[in-house]
């Protein structure tokens, strides 16, 4: 059973340290800086094998250097940002498969968030590090790739188990709470989950990880069909999925 530590850091980042007890093998997802890991590799008595990077943000690589001075760490991330990830050592295109001892992770490029966005799902273990890609509750900013781009991402996730347990990279679900209910107040779940989420950040505890299924039935992102989100948008019936996706993206964005 792969052990799945989340290191809160920065202002609202999240830091995941992975370890497959079998092999002993541990790796660090996005590690935005170096000192935490650290401390929490030395407390663990482990050592780290490998840094996974889902993509180039200095939020997300301003670890890899020290780390992988400090432990000889092999880092690996997407081909397409190669040049863009400190230290990088392996490159890694969609449909991919890396092992960290006996778990395996699948490699699905995501583009949208940047344009060379990967996620790792775990085959064995059913778990998603989905980086900027997938909120709970909502998906990342389009800073290099195309709504478009970003709708066929999700896409792609939405197919996953829905008991696949999601560890996004930050903690931003109550404020994607909050925008999710203008646009389906009449969701149960939603109403649910957003009373849930309050509770956790109230004794600043983190919401994550959420899950697919609770996703498909709380994140707008990921509900472009739904008719009460339509209607709130104004969208018409033969509006496209993906420009009802992009009608969401851009009011989210001016969401304060």
């Amino acid at each position: 059973m792969l052990e799945i530590i989340q290191i809160p850091v920065l202002s609202d980042n999240y830091i995941y340290l992975l370890h497959e007890p079998i092999s002993g093998k541990t790796a660090a997802v996005d590690p935005a800086i170096a000192e935490p890991v650290i401390a929490i590799l030395q407390h663990k008595g482990w050592s780290l094998d490998y840094i996974y990077n889902t993509h180039h943000h200095g939020d997300h690589v301003g670890g890899n250097l020290i780390l992988k001075q400090i432990t000889g760490c092999q880092i690996f991330g997407a081909k397409a940002d190669q040049q863009r990830i400190p230290g990088i050592d392996s490159t890694l295109i969609h449909g991919d498969r890396i092992a960290l001892g006996e778990e395996a992770f699948e490699i699905i490029a995501t583009p949208g968030h940047t344009l060379g966005h990967i996620v790792y799902y775990s085959v064995n273990s059913h778990v998603l590090f989905c980086g900027d890609t997938l909120f709970s509750m909502g998906c990342g900013r389009l800073f290099e790739g195309s709504a478009l781009q970003m709708w066929e991402s999700l896409q792609q996730l939405k197919t996953l188990p829905a008991s696949t347990k999601i560890y996004c990279a930050h903690e931003y679900t109550q404020a994607n709470g909050r925008f999710a209910l203008i646009l389906e107040a009449d969701n149960a779940d939603l109403q649910a989950r957003i009373k849930e989420v309050d509770q956790l950040r109230n004794q600043n505890l983190s919401t994550l990880p959420s899950t697919i299924g609770l996703e498909l039935s709380t994140n707008p992102f990921l509900r472009e069909n739904n008719p009460s989100i339509r209607r709130s948008i104004s969208a018409s019936e033969d509006t496209s999925a993906a420009a009802v996706f992009a009608s969401i993206r851009q009011l989210k964005d001016k969401f304060h």
